[in-house]
């Protein structure tokens, strides 16, 4: 590889973490900046990209999710790479355990660790997910009928997490990395075809390449973009509808019956968030929906959490779900 070409790779990842620390509010900007950094390609060079924009700003935090024997002493010697780069650089232990598999429960530990990493609550968490992350998670969402939200992908800033690399290739911070000398780390979890996401990286979007002829983790994100700015302009019309029918804690069914399905969902969505409802479905929603656009005095939807949604005297009521009627004792 010749020095201007590997010098390219370099560039482009500066260029990259330069743009999407200027889009920051100037808080956020301003303050110190967390990159995770898990000692793989993607992650070394944004830590080494964004330490060359912000000489003594940047602090890596290494999460070791101890999954893999010896990686505690792998996580010490990235650190003490990183070091040797002049960026300063903690690990942080995490215990692996919860609902979702393992998947999802190292994911929940890491981005848990990530935020305790940052030194001032307005820091943000630089994270390495790449143009093809992008495509993965939208083919994700396409084939578990996630919604569109989970369609869209993942925004470059969606506080506190800046993902700097959304438009750049994996081959590049592979690029970046031999350019600037620093040994990668290559997960064996990577290439494990027990993870979902391992199958759809080296089965499914080799396939889809294959069969299209190309371009199809480019095509994949640039719907997520388009999605995402969709989106935005839906929850902008969503917040002026539910401060339409805002009732105090409660929600006037008549504003909303006004409005597209679409855009009450939307309301309904965050509405019941914000009443501590998680873990909502698509059959939550629509049953929810159906007791402002088909109203025809049912009863009330069962929602998570041993909460109910229902229409009082022309307004949503979220309220605890009462108890079962205890058993019939007849007479002795």
């Amino acid at each position: 590889m010749t020095a201007t070409r590997a010098g390219a790779a370099v560039v482009r990842l500066r260029l990259a973490v330069r743009r999407a620390l200027a889009a920051l509010p100037a808080d956020v900007a301003a303050a110190p900046v967390v990159v995770g950094c898990s000692g793989g390609a993607d992650s070394l060079a944004l830590t080494l990209a964004a330490a060359a924009e912000l000489p003594g700003r940047v602090h890596a935090a290494i999460v070791d999710h101890a999954l893999q024997d010896g990686s505690a002493a792998r996580s010490a010697a990235v650190a003490a790479a990183l070091a040797g780069h002049g960026v300063t650089a903690t690990v942080h232990a995490v215990v692996v355990d919860g609902p979702g598999g393992t998947e999802a429960a190292a994911r929940r530990a890491r981005y848990a660790a990530l935020r305790a990493a940052r030194p001032d609550p307005h820091s943000p968490v630089l994270l390495a997910h790449t143009l093809d992350d992008q495509a993965e998670t939208v083919l994700l969402g396409l084939g578990r009928g996630s919604g569109p939200r989970s369609i869209a992908g993942m925004r470059t800033w969606d506080a506190p997490w800046v993902r700097p690399l959304l438009d750049v290739r994996r081959g590049v911070t592979r690029a970046a990395c031999a350019e600037l000398g620093v040994r990668v780390w290559n997960d064996p979890h990577n290439d494990d075809p027990r993870f979902t996401r391992v199958r759809l990286r080296h089965e499914v979007l080799p396939l889809l390449e294959d069969v299209l002829a190309g371009g199809v983790a480019e095509a994949l994100a640039r719907t997520a973009a388009q999605l995402r700015d969709d989106g935005e302009a839906l929850d902008a019309l969503a917040d002026r509808a539910r401060e339409a029918a805002a009732d105090g804690p409660d929600l006037h069914a008549a504003p909303l019956a006004e409005v597209a399905p679409a855009v009450r969902r939307r309301v309904l969505r965050a509405w019941l968030h914000d009443a501590g409802v998680n873990d909502l479905t698509d059959l939550h929603l629509r049953s929810a929906d159906d007791l402002v656009g088909s109203w025809r005095g049912q009863g009330g939807v069962a929602l998570p959490g041993g909460l109910d949604l229902v229409r009082r005297d022309g307004r949503l009521v979220v309220r605890r779900a009462e108890p079962p009627p205890g058993p019939q004792v007849g007479p002795g």
